[in-house]
C-alpha cells in the first residue's frame, strides 16, 4: 500500500483555470548553528472546481504529474479567508465601548 504525502498550506495565487499555488511553512533546524528557521515553499496544485480563493487553507496531496509543474491535488479545504477574518474580527473587538479611552494631557 502507498503512502501519499499530505501537506497544509495557504493559496497564495489563484489566477489560473483550474490550478492553485499553495505556500507551505515548516520550520527546520540550521546543521550547524542550530537555530529554527522558518522555510517556505510552493506547489502548484489541481483545483477541479476552482473552489478555493486567494487566503483558504488547504490540504493538498501528492498524485501523478498532472502536467509540466502540477503533481500536488487539493484534497480538502481546512479554512476559508473570510470566515478566519470573521473570527479574528470578533475575538479582537474589546468588550463594552468600542471608542477609544486616550487620556488627554
Amino acid at each position: 500500500m502507498k503512502k501519499y504525502i499530505e501537506k497544509i498550506g495557504v493559496v497564495v495565487s489563484d489566477k489560473m483555470d483550474k490550478t492553485r499555488v499553495v505556500m507551505v511553512e515548516f520550520m527546520t533546524q540550521h546543521p550547524l548553528y542550530k537555530k529554527t528557521i522558518r522555510k517556505r515553499r510552493k506547489f502548484m496544485a489541481h483545483d477541479e472546481d476552482n473552489a478555493t480563493k486567494v487566503g483558504d487553507i488547504v490540504r493538498i496531496i501528492q498524485t501523478r504529474p498532472l502536467s509540466r509543474h502540477k503533481r500536488w491535488k487539493i484534497l480538502e479545504i481546512l479554512g476559508r479567508k473570510e470566515d478566519i477574518l470573521e473570527k479574528v474580527k470578533k475575538e479582537g473587538e474589546p468588550s463594552g465601548t468600542t471608542e477609544n479611552n486616550a487620556s488627554s494631557g
